[in-house]
């Protein structure tokens, strides 16, 4: 599988800039499968040994990491897992399926790391139109 992410750089290479973002904990708004209400969820300490947990271990709190600054650097060439949270997310998977093997540094071309995230508050209530279309100002605007 592929991302949307990978398949822009593969047809757009000189034209992108990749931001990953992680988070050692707290909360998120997503659903528990595709098409589910949104709900406030827990997202509990990052795995040990994951991209979220090192750099909660080494203290960087809330940093935008510029890829090019440390390609050379030996420790963010490691394949870690990186915690995945997205419009689905699964809390209790933490153990099985929520991290993806990462080299930051070929994934990313900065990567935003907060140590701890609070969950979105919706707006509105946002319901799909009954034409299957999301509508034109989702997730945001006016």
């Amino acid at each position: 599988m592929v991302n949307v992410g990978q398949l822009v750089r593969e047809a757009h290479r000189d034209e992108t800039f990749l931001v990953g973002f992680g988070s050692h904990h707290g909360t998120v708004i997503a659903g528990a499968e595709w098409g589910a209400p949104m709900e406030r969820m827990t997202v509990p300490a990052a795995q040990a040994g994951s991209w979220e947990d090192v750099l909660h271990q080494a203290g960087l709190a809330d940093q935008l990491l510029l890829m090019d600054a440390v390609r050379a650097d030996e420790q963010f060439l490691a394949r870690r897992g990186q915690r995945a949270i997205g419009v689905v997310y699964h809390p209790d998977y933490e153990q099985y399926g929520n991290y993806v093997p990462t080299v930051l540094p070929q994934r990313y071309d900065a990567f935003i790391f907060l140590d701890e995230t609070a969950a979105l508050r919706p707006l509105g209530d946002v319901q799909p139109q009954d034409d299957g279309e999301v509508p034109e100002t989702y997730p945001s605007g006016v």
